[in-house]
C-alpha cells in the first residue's frame, strides 16, 4: 500500500482530498497544525501528525514516518483581501513552508508532489474560458505566493526529478454528500456558505457587491467546482506523474452569476434568502470560468457533480446537520 502525505488534510480540500486518497486504496499521513484546520475533518484511516510546514525538524520528522510515494500539499493562507492587506505574511507562511516542505521532501527521496494552486494565477484573464495557455499574472500576493511554489516545483523537477501537478483550482464550493465532511472556515469568506448561513438565520441577507459588469445578469460569474471532484483530481494526478510534471486548470468550464447562486439557493433551501446590494469590491473581475478540456484530456478527469443545483444540495446537508461546523453539538 503506497503511502500519501497531505499537508493541511483538516482543512476544507484537504480532508475531501484525504477521504479520496483512502476510499482509493492509499495509506495517508494528514500533517496540519490545526489553525485553519479541525482534528474533526480528518477521516477516519488516516493518521494525525500536528505540526507546522514552518517548523523544519516537525516536517522533517512526518517525512520520517515511513516511505511516502507523494506528497500532497494544501496547507497554505488563501485570503486574497487579507493577502494584500499583509502581503509579507502570505509570502513569509506560503513561500517559507513550501521551501521547507520541498527541501525536507527531496532529503527524503520523495519523487511526486502535488500542488493545490489557484486561478488567481490570472489575475484578470485576457480571454475566458481560462485554458493553460493564458499569462501568468497573478492577482493578488496570495496569488504570487502560488506561482513562486510553482517556479521552485519546476526547478525541483529539473535538478532533483522531483515532478509535481500543480492544480489551479477555481472555486471550491459544495461538501462530502454524506454530510459528514464540508466546509468550516473563521472568517468565511466564500459566496455559497454565506448564502446558506442567511437560510440557517445565522445572517439578515447576503450583499451582492455590484450589478453593473458585464455579465448577462450583470453580477459576476464564477466558475464553481465540487470539492469531490476537487479531490478526485488529486488522486488522478498521482499516476499521471510517472509519466511527467503537470500544470492544470480545474474548474467545471461552467459559469454561474450570483445571482444565480442565490436563486439556486432559493430552491434548494425553501427559503427566501433576502438580497442587498452593494458597492463593487476592488479587483472583482466580471468573469472567471476555467477551461477544462486539457485535465479531462491528459488525467480522464469528470466531475461526478457538475450542476450548481447538486453542489448546493451537498452545501446545503453538511450546514444544516453542522450550523456551527465542526464544534461539538448541543
Amino acid at each position: 500500500m503506497s503511502s500519501i502525505l497531505v499537508t493541511g488534510g483538516a482543512g476544507y480540500v484537504g480532508s475531501h482530498a484525504t477521504a479520496a486518497l483512502i476510499e482509493a486504496g492509499y495509506d495517508v499521513v494528514v500533517f496540519d497544525d490545526l489553525s485553519k484546520g479541525h482534528r474533526e475533518a480528518v477521516p477516519q484511516g488516516a493518521e494525525l501528525i500536528v505540526g507546522s510546514v514552518l517548523d523544519p525538524a516537525a516536517v522533517r520528522g512526518a517525512l520520517a514516518a515511513r516511505p511516502f510515494e507523494a506528497v500532497m500539499h494544501f496547507a497554505a493562507l488563501s485570503l486574497v483581501g487579507e493577502s494584500v492587506a499583509n502581503p509579507w505574511r502570505y509570502f513569509r507562511e506560503n513561500v517559507g513552508g513550501a521551501i521547507e516542505l520541498l527541501e525536507a521532501t527531496v532529503e527524503a527521496g520523495v519523487k511526486k508532489f502535488v500542488l493545490s494552486s489557484t486561478a488567481n494565477l490570472f489575475g484578470e484573464p485576457e480571454r475566458v474560458p481560462i485554458d493553460e495557455s493564458e499569462p501568468l499574472i497573478p492577482g493578488s500576493p496570495y496569488g504570487e505566493s502560488k506561482y513562486m511554489i510553482e517556479r521552485m516545483l519546476r526547478w525541483a523537477d529539473e535538478i532533483h526529478g522531483v515532478r509535481s501537478a500543480c492544480l489551479r483550482y477555481f472555486n471550491a464550493a459544495g461538501a462530502c454528500p454524506s454530510g459528514t465532511r464540508g466546509e468550516d472556515h473563521t472568517p468565511e469568506t466564500h459566496l455559497i456558505p454565506l448564502v446558506l448561513q442567511v437560510a440557517l438565520g445565522q445572517r439578515e441577507q447576503i450583499s451582492i457587491f455590484g450589478d453593473d459588469y458585464d455579465t448577462p445578469d450583470g453580477t459576476c460569474v464564477r466558475d464553481y467546482i465540487h470539492v469531490c471532484d476537487l479531490a478526485d483530481a488529486h488522486v488522478l494526478a498521482l499516476p499521471a506523474l510517472e509519466q511527467e510534471s503537470l500544470s492544470l486548470n480545474l474548474g467545471n468550464g461552467t459559469g454561474y452569476s450570483v445571482r444565480e447562486v442565490i436563486e439556486t439557493a432559493r430552491q434548494v433551501t425553501g427559503h427566501p434568502i433576502p438580497a442587498v446590494m452593494a458597492e463593487r469590491r476592488a479587483g472583482d473581475p466580471p468573469t472567471l470560468v476555467a477551461s477544462s478540456g486539457a485535465i479531462r484530456e491528459r488525467l480522464g478527469w469528470e466531475p461526478r457533480y457538475p450542476t450548481l443545483e447538486a453542489i448546493i444540495e451537498t452545501a446545503w446537508k453538511w450546514h444544516k446537520g453542522h450550523p456551527d461546523g465542526y464544534e461539538p453539538q448541543p
